[in-house]
């Protein structure tokens, strides 16, 4: 697995040995960045389920100004944190966070944290999508940024509301088994 474009281009990053986590493709990949060019310069993204850490580091390579990694287990955690040192991306350009998502988004709300502007959610085929994107819709003001865009990586069978609270489906592209689904408010 690669860094498809920016000034990270072509750098190598680590997969986990098991089936543990189930990477963007990078053509998914690279469809998703072409589509979100205009808005990454500079973002606040966040990467939800971040398995190796590869989409948000490709938002870092790509011109975003902070990302915020989540994913549950420590042990991929360490991988993430693993690829962003061999990369050598610095430290107050992203933050690492292993907890499970929905426990993330309501700290994040509670505290009164920084809006997203971007928020990827890649989780594994078998969570519940709906309980984290019913939050998002519910607390979109305290989350999202006002232009900012939700997208969800999904298996082509898993079918998705058009609307989760505050949040309406604006556009969805198929590739291959995978689905991006686009949101905002």
């Amino acid at each position: 697995m690669r860094i498809i474009a920016g000034k990270f281009r072509g750098r190598k990053l680590k997969s986990p040995s098991s089936n543990e986590t189930r990477p963007t493709s990078d053509r998914l990949r690279e469809t998703l960045f072409n589509i979100l060019a205009p808005r990454i310069e500079g973002s606040r993204f966040l990467d939800l389920c971040a398995g190796t850490g590869a989409v948000g580091i490709e938002a870092l390579s790509r011109g975003a100004a902070q990302v915020s990694f989540v994913d549950e287990s420590r042990k991929i955690c360490s991988l993430i944190e693993d690829n962003l040192n061999s990369i050598e991306i610095s430290s107050g350009d992203y933050r690492l966070i292993p907890a499970e998502v929905a426990d993330c988004l309501r700290r994040h709300v509670k505290k009164a944290e920084e809006l997203f502007d971007i928020i990827y959610f890649d989780p594994p085929y078998a969570i519940d999508y709906d309980g984290v994107l019913n939050f998002i819709g519910e607390h979109a003001s305290q989350i999202l940024d006002t232009d900012g865009v939700v997208i969800v990586e999904h298996h082509k069978k898993k079918a998705l509301a058009d609307q989760f609270g505050a949040i309406k489906r604006y556009r969805e592209l198929k590739q291959g088994d995978s689905i991006l689904s686009f949101y905002r408010t």
